[in-house]
């Protein structure tokens, strides 16, 4: 058995406060690989892998950083949503697998030194999450959102409450991200992203856009008959606001400096990045 994980200090949630949870035992890894989208069991000690947990429908439920921390322990940094409701959905699943699941207390969840993407460091009652030319440190002393803004550009979306259980995995850009794999057996919603991905067919995509003013993550922006805006995250970096947003193909291809009026306010967008599934 690994040790136990650290037993964090909580503190009042926030949008960006770490929430995380632990899955731990003989069964671990067996548990996750048949519940989630990524391929757990290829998945080293010392690193992580984007995932997701579906729906039957092939909905996405919970997106996130799963990092294999011990032989027999994984640690889930949930980007969007709660870890006590989400370890008590699982829970219904274990039936007679070794696998104990914790949902931690929430914790500061701040901006650290470059690690390399993918891996998994652990310092005193800490875990920094490797991003490149950043980390996301689980234990901070601070919430910080430095890492925000190079996460939104880099197309690595945080969903907000309302959108949970609303979007299938192509419109997350899932391929992309390699947080899917279509090779390892069943899991929820795997035919749902199998018929997805061979057939395609899905008329909804991850954009990076530019605001003329800051909105809320999670607001729904809509564009006559054209179709939907669904804004994810929202960055500003002092000079521009930038958001993730999933935005219906149809009108992705007209969407040139479109205006949208919200309370009375017009405000002006424009895609600056786009990805396939």
């Amino acid at each position: 058995m690994a040790d136990a994980l650290p037993s964090p200090r909580p503190l009042m949630v926030t949008h960006h406060s770490a929430q995380t949870l632990s899955i731990e035992g003989a069964d671990a890894v067996a548990f996750a690989q048949s519940q989630f989208t990524s391929d757990v069991q290829a998945l080293a000690v010392g690193q992580w892998q984007f995932s997701a947990w579906l729906d039957a429908q092939g909905r996405v439920l919970a997106f996130f950083h799963l990092a294999r921390v011990a032989e027999d322990a994984l640690l889930l940094l949930l980007r969007g949503g709660d870890a006590a409701a989400m370890a008590q959905s699982l829970q219904r699943y274990v039936f007679r697998a070794k696998a104990r699941l914790t949902a931690l207390a929430p914790r500061h969840l701040g901006t650290g030194q470059a690690l390399n993407t993918y891996a998994v460091a652990r310092e005193g009652d800490a875990y920094r999450i490797g991003c490149g030319d950043h980390s996301l440190v689980i234990g901070a002393e601070r919430n910080d959102e430095a890492w925000q803004r190079p996460q939104v550009v880099a197309g690595w979306p945080w969903l907000p409450e309302n959108v949970l259980g609303t979007l299938l995995p192509p419109a997350l850009s899932f391929e992309r991200l390699q947080a899917v794999s279509f090779a390892k057996g069943c899991y929820p919603g795997q035919e749902i992203v199998a018929r997805l991905h061979y057939r395609g067919g899905h008329k909804r995509h991850m954009h990076c856009v530019v605001l003329s003013q800051y909105l809320t993550g999670g607001t729904l922006l809509r564009h006559g008959d054209d179709g939907a805006v669904q804004l994810l995250d929202v960055a500003h970096d002092g000079a521009r606001t930038l958001a993730l947003a999933v935005i219906d193909d149809q009108l992705a291809t007209s969407l040139q400096n479109s205006t949208f009026d919200i309370a009375d306010e017009v405000i002006t967008m424009h895609i600056e990045k786009s990805w396939p599934a």
